[in-house]
């Protein structure tokens, strides 16, 4: 118990009067004592010698007896007294009116914790006393230590993570501010860490006018969405004098005066944009090259069918002309003979009809009608042959065309036509040509058996794989699709230009 001639000043008498009228400073101040959470020390002044701890102390200490009457506060801290002492006598001499310590007390079981002691001084009292009241920060201490390594952590991954981490904050008035950066900042950007800091607006000027308004709505359609932002554009390093293409990714969250933060990182994809980009010139120039090929080979095409109609084919008629004439001079008694010339004669015509059909398949002399008329002539031709249906229906009786997207689109109708005939086990064709927005669409549905994901990847679809390169070269788009119904849809759509409307024809 804590003797009244040592404490009893802790609390003027009037005011515990006030609060407690009922009650002496005898009767309270025990009370208050050891129902503290904190822990609390009465200590002589001149000994440091420990007068009473309340139960606080006791329970973390593990003293159950007062066997901590014969101990000293330097016992406790296992510090020299003198030392203490020295540390306690501004408190003591009235030149300060606390001193806050942080010491290390040991436990009876040889453990130890960190405290933080607040000490004051009662020098009206008979025998004056500190009075110390500590709090165990063990729990904050293994909280700093635990931040500090999750710290530590995070700066060493930032420091070797290739480019730069950074932290980016967009203020209620539209300010800005990096509240941190890794130390790529420089080797990226081209500007220290502090100085980006202190001037934020540097960045937005490091970006290429043409990229600056497709970062600056990236960066509001995130703050506004909340979600994460994805933005890759140019910037102008001016310490190397150079262009360099740099991708950011970071997500953003409020902060609790409701600006929007974004952690994240930023990286320099130069490299693999410039191999993109010659990617993309290079699948252009093969593009070009294709197209080019394409185009030799329907002149080429052209030029050897007009020569086999006007060259071949007439040399073919004057051929029969010659052989009927010499037929009707042979004597009517060379029986012989004249089975032989009708032989010739009936040769030269399947040879003429033979050379008109090579003719038409290198080049149909239809498709300088119109590519409406050769797609239902190409149809007409594929019921005949297949016994297959093959209905032809477009918005329009012609669609003006530039020859070689005319031959292109041509030569995708015939191979679908093939395909479905040499697989798809249909026995119905329906073809639809429409103008569009956009060009010409071209759109064929069997009802035959499909194909699947599998056939279109086989090495062998050789079919597939040029009437897609075909379409591709002219800028146009084909797909493939299965109806709900069953069966396969080819849809081919290429860009051709304006066009001359024409009045509506259906084919059936």
């Amino acid at each position: 118990m804590v003797k009244l001639v040592k404490i009893k000043h802790l609390i003027p008498p009037t005011q515990a009067v006030k609060i407690m009228p009922d009650m002496t400073p005898a009767g309270w101040l025990p009370t208050i004592m050891q129902g503290a959470f904190n822990e609390i020390y009465i200590i002589d002044c001149g000994t440091l010698q420990l007068i009473e701890i309340n139960q606080a102390a006791r329970n973390n200490l593990q003293f159950k007896t007062p066997a901590f009457t014969s101990m000293t506060l330097a016992d406790l801290a296992r510090q020299p007294i003198a030392s203490l002492e020295h540390t306690l006598l501004p408190l003591r001499d009235r030149q300060v009116q606390h001193i806050a310590l942080e010491l290390t007390f040991q436990r009876r079981d040889g453990s130890s914790y960190p405290i933080e002691l607040r000490i004051f001084h009662t020098p009206d009292s008979v025998e004056p006393v500190f009075i110390a009241i500590g709090n165990d920060i063990s729990a904050q201490r293994r909280s700093e230590q635990a931040l500090d390594q999750s710290e530590s952590r995070y700066r060493a991954i930032a420091s070797h993570t290739p480019g730069l981490v950074y932290q980016f904050r967009l203020h209620a008035d539209g300010s800005t501010a990096f509240p941190y950066l890794s130390a790529g900042c420089h080797a990226l950007l081209g500007i220290r860490a502090n100085r980006l800091r202190a001037r934020p607006e540097l960045f937005l000027n490091l970006i290429l006018q043409q990229d600056r308004a497709a970062y600056l709505s990236a960066m509001q359609t995130s703050a506004t969405a909340m979600s994460g932002w994805n933005w890759e554009g140019r910037i102008w390093v001016d310490a190397w004098k150079d262009v360099k293409w740099i991708n950011l990714r970071c997500t953003p969250r409020l902060t609790p005066q409701h600006d929007v933060q974004w952690e994240g990182i930023m990286t320099n994809i130069t490299q693999s944009k410039l191999e993109e980009l010659e990617l993309k010139h290079s699948r252009a120039r093969l593009a070009e090259l294709s197209a080019h090929v394409e185009q030799v080979k329907e002149q080429e095409r052209t030029r050897i069918a007009r020569e086999i109609h006007d060259d071949l084919g007439g040399n073919l008629t004057a051929m029969k002309m010659a052989l009927a004439l010499l037929t009707r001079k042979l004597p009517p008694a060379e029986t012989k003979l004249t089975e032989k010339a009708r032989y010739l004669d009936a040769l030269v015509d399947r040879t003429i009809e033979a050379a008109h059909r090579i003719s038409r398949d290198l080049r149909p002399g239809i498709l300088d009608i119109g590519i409406v008329a050769a797609i239902d002539w190409q149809a007409s031709e594929f019921e005949k042959q297949n016994g297959i249906p093959c209905a032809v229906r477009c918005d329009q009786d012609d669609i003006e065309i530039h020859p070689d997207h005319a031959a292109t689109l041509f030569r995708i109708f015939q191979e679908a036509l093939t395909n479905i005939a040499k697989h798809a086990e249909a026995d119905h064709v329906v073809v639809r040509l429409n103008r569009t927005d956009q060009g010409i669409r071209l759109e064929i549905t069997d009802n035959g058996q499909g194909i699947t994901a599998m056939d279109r990847l086989k090495p062998q679809s050789f079919g597939i794989r040029g009437m897609i390169e075909r379409a591709k070269t002219l800028g146009g788009e084909f797909n493939i699709s299965a109806p709900l119904e069953g069966g396969c849809t080819i849809t081919v759509s290429l860009p051709i230009g304006n066009t001359a409307q024409g009045t509506c024809q259906r084919f059936s």
